[in-house]
């Protein structure tokens, strides 16, 4: 499966193809819009270092997911992004077709390719309905990542799924033995291999097994994200009729996609030979939503060498030699000095610091506490657990140490709830003058997060338990040597060592009868007050070995190169 060391593959001995609704490799490729893009890009980054011989299909999104402004209130207005395929991709000549409501859609597609560190390179593509064939409705299909109805929703999956499908052996991608789902979103291509499995049982003269679905299992791999029922695709079945039409007989669709309603993860589910949730508590939860499917774990990780900050690299390349290829081998920075660490980490807070000074005039110190919180902006997150008590969270930094917070995320458009989080914490800003310093950062991108990730001193995370599949933001943060101070969720469950690798807030699992805020909020302040705000100020050489551990223990293992290593050996061969 492995491509020879050093040397560029034929597109005919590509063999994985990986299919995501959403993808970030750049943060001027605005392809993406969170967790779920940005782990796709590091999976991509991860193929070419390991020189897996894969290709990345996606859709353009010529406006982006959305350019985020808020005002004074904190209130959220999303603006389109503006950038321009051609500047940064290449077009291919070729072209497919797909059918969307009894209408035949022209796709192009564009490439971009992904280096790895010895010169392997992972095409992506990119679809695109944005044609002269196609009317205004059509060519708006790939134009906005998240926009839309359930009928626009439906369209770009079709395009995804049965186009990428297409797209791929009509480019010379004909060697595909794997094609991997990164979520429910393209599981149509599913479909359109069940018609190819079908025309060639008619040509075998095979017509008893016609529909027969187990040769495209033995195709597909499913990765789910997502713990909760509303997050997973669901469509009404007459919906579907007028979009995809009869593509195959209604009562197999029922068969594989569910008898209500057309749910894209089930279909996935019932095409897939192998599944795996995204962490091991996720497997866990993902298998009692889906009993009778067995499902296992590969818990996600970063690409180390993308999220590791200047600073870090230097001190990593003096140290651990070779690390970027083999990031199991950041366990021996428990050699590195601590005064190395923290000096390599003072130089990027400082770059974070007047970064949120420029941009907001917040008068940010370089000597204080510095906690980060930076996520899609939704209830379940529980960005505002920290603002349960503002006298306590104030007499904290006024009586024991000082503590300043950075905020930044966006709210989806249709999360009234999101948006109304991000004017509440514009008001705790303004509660909290002159005792604890906040800044809520806007428009939160990879550039942003990078910056974030490699600044702040703590890393916090209040996801709903288990509502967190698993997280990667701290695991971004322990490449710089930031500990976690988090709910014991998704993938902080496998990473937490109290008081080694970090924090955990509250217990593993749910109490029923409790309240969740109050307690969580409790346990915050109490760890604040007495652990975390005292151990900062006043046992610096403590502090750094705890720092050491979250690179050594954490680091070395929450990351792409092990991840795709699993993937490789349970999912693909």
């Amino acid at each position: 499966m492995i491509a020879e060391k050093g040397k560029t593959i034929l597109k005919k001995d590509r063999r994985i193809a990986y299919f995501s609704m959403e993808i970030g490799i750049e943060a001027n490729i605005p392809t993406y819009s969170g967790g779920l893009g940005v782990l796709a890009g590091d999976t991509i980054r991860a193929f070419a270092d390991l020189e897996v011989p894969a290709v990345a299909v996606t859709l353009v999104y010529e406006r982006g997911y959305f350019y985020q402004k808020l005002n004074e209130q904190g209130e959220q207005r999303e603006l389109p992004v503006q950038w321009n395929p051609c500047d940064l991709l290449q077009l291919h000549p070729e072209k497919v077709s797909v059918e969307i409501e009894r209408r035949q859609v022209m796709v192009s597609a564009w490439y971009y390719d992904v280096m790895g560190n010895d010169g392997f390179n992972i095409p992506v593509i990119y679809l695109d309905t944005n044609l002269e064939e196609n009317d205004e409705k059509d060519r708006n299909l790939t134009s906005s990542l998240y926009g839309g109805d359930h009928r626009y929703r439906i369209a770009q999956e079709i395009v995804l799924g049965i186009g990428g499908v297409r797209m791929l052996k009509k480019l010379g991608y004909t060697g595909i033995e794997k094609y991997h789902m990164n979520e429910g979103h393209s599981s149509f291509l599913a479909l359109e291999l069940l018609k190819e499995s079908k025309l060639k049982k008619e040509g075998e003269g095979d017509f008893e097994n016609i529909w027969d679905i187990e040769p495209v299992r033995d195709l597909c791999v499913f990765t789910t994200h997502t713990p909760v029922p509303a997050g997973h695709d669901q469509f009404p079945y007459d919906l579907v009729d007028q979009v995809l039409g009869n593509f195959v007989p209604p009562a197999i669709l029922r068969q594989v996609g569910g008898e209500s309603c057309l749910n894209m993860t089930l279909l996935a589910l019932n095409f897939s030979k192998y599944v795996n949730g995204v962490a091991k508590k996720h497997g866990e939860v993902s298998q009692k939503m889906f009993p009778g499917y067995p499902i296992d774990s590969i818990t996600n990780g970063v690409h180390s060498l993308n999220w590791t900050s200047e600073s870090f690299a230097r001190l990593y390349d003096k140290y651990i030699h070779g690390w970027y290829k083999n990031p199991f081998a950041l366990r021996y920075s428990l050699a590195i000095p601590n005064e190395e660490i923290w000096s390599a980490h003072m130089e990027e807070k400082k770059n974070l610091i007047d970064y949120v000074n420029q941009q907001t005039n917040a008068g940010m110190s370089y000597k204080e506490l510095t906690i980060g919180f930076a996520r899609r902006s939704t209830e379940y997150k529980r960005a505002y657990l920290i603002f349960n008590d503002l006298q306590r969270l104030a007499h904290i930094s006024n009586k024991v140490g000082k503590i300043q917070l950075i905020f930044a995320g966006k709210a989806h458009p249709g999360d009234p709830r999101g948006t109304e989080i991000i004017k509440k914490i514009f008001k705790y800003i303004e509660d909290l003058k002159g005792s604890v310093n906040i800044v809520y950062l806007q428009n939160y991108d990879m550039e942003v997060a990078k910056k974030l990730t490699s600044g702040v001193d703590i890393w916090l995370n209040t996801p709903q338990r288990p509502k967190e599949a698993s997280g990667t933001s701290g695991m971004k943060a322990v490449h710089n040597g930031i500990p976690n101070f988090s709910v014991l969720d998704g993938w902080w469950l496998e990473g937490h060592i109290e008081g080694i690798t970090g924090w955990s807030i509250g217990p593993k699992e749910i109490e029923f009868g409790v309240d969740e805020n109050v307690r969580d909020a409790y346990e915050l302040y109490e760890k604040l007050e007495k652990v975390i705000v005292p151990l900062y100020y006043q046992q610096r050489n403590r502090w750094t070995e705890i720092m050491r551990h979250s690179i050594s223990i954490n680091a070395s293992f929450f990351n792409t190169h092990r991840m795709v290593q699993e993937y490789i050996l349970n999912a693909y061969i």
